[in-house]
């Protein structure tokens, strides 16, 4: 597991072996433009100085996310954009694969809403209409970790998951009872698990499979291009879940020409 050191100074990342590393703090978000990225580091892994890479917009939400943890007490945090070496496709697999577990030992799981200016709107319609609640990633960064905290642009605080779990889980359907981990979500159905998926959005179509991976508990190979038809099989032969995902609008629509979660 790769993380980033919160010194806004140094934002250099470490790798740590399974063990290593027993507090952390992560980060769930919306992809936006000229994010940093792995590939921006250097071989000794602090950001690179030039002129490229600090100009990119993406920077001023990665220091805002160390400068909380720090102040949070936290030396290292986890984000998907800088965390990942995407080159290597054992790298991501392992990752992906391990995004459930990663997100659920986490201490604290920031949510940066980049859409609500500062908390004054995050407490009006703007939090539920958030991009955040469409996306399909974002659905198990919901559910796997016990404390989440969400942030508006400015980095200002706009409640706990535990503070807004009625109307989180009015907006997606999800059991009050799992959001605040009341219950596990390998006590309910398949089907009523991939419900909460019918809305939401992925850029890659296999995606709409590898998301839900920790929904179910599910450990299986990335094949990027593949498919959806090809990545919900893989997933659902071993696992003997055919009969309920079959079931389930969410699969319907997926394999639908007309689909539009991707």
């Amino acid at each position: 597991m790769r993380l980033l050191h919160t010194d806004v100074e140094s934002l250099r990342l470490q790798l740590f072996m399974p063990g290593e590393i027993h507090d952390y703090v992560i980060l769930s978000h919306v992809w936006g433009d000229e994010e940093i990225q792995f590939e921006d580091f250097t071989k000794e892994g602090l950001l690179d100085p030039d002129d490229r890479v600090t100009e990119k917009r993406g920077l001023s939400k990665l220091k805002g996310a160390c400068a909380l943890a720090a102040g949070d007490g936290y030396e290292w945090i986890w984000i998907d954009t800088c965390c990942i070496d995407k080159s290597s496709s054992a790298e991501l697999q392992e990752a992906i694969n391990s995004m459930w577990r990663y997100y659920s030992e986490s201490n604290i799981c920031y949510v940066y809403m980049a859409d609500i200016p500062d908390s004054r709107f995050g407490w009006s319609d703007l939090f539920c209409e958030s991009p955040w609640f469409t996306r399909g990633w974002t659905l198990q960064e919901l559910i796997a970790p016990t404390s989440v905290e969400f942030y508006a642009r400015d980095w200002s605080a706009i409640g706990t998951k535990l503070q807004r779990y009625r109307e989180i889980s009015k907006k997606t359907s999800i059991s009050p009872d799992v959001l605040t981990h009341l219950k596990p979500v390998t006590a309910l159905s398949a089907a009523e698990r991939l419900s909460w998926a019918a809305h939401r959005h992925v850029t890659r179509e296999e995606d709409e499979t590898y998301c839900l991976l920790g929904i179910f508990d599910v450990n299986m190979p990335m094949i990027y291009g593949e498919g959806r038809r090809k990545a919900f099989s893989a997933c659902r032969k071993p696992y003997k879940i055919l009969l309920l995902i079959t079931r389930c609008s969410y699969f319907a629509d997926a394999l639908s020409p007309r689909s539009h979660l991707y």
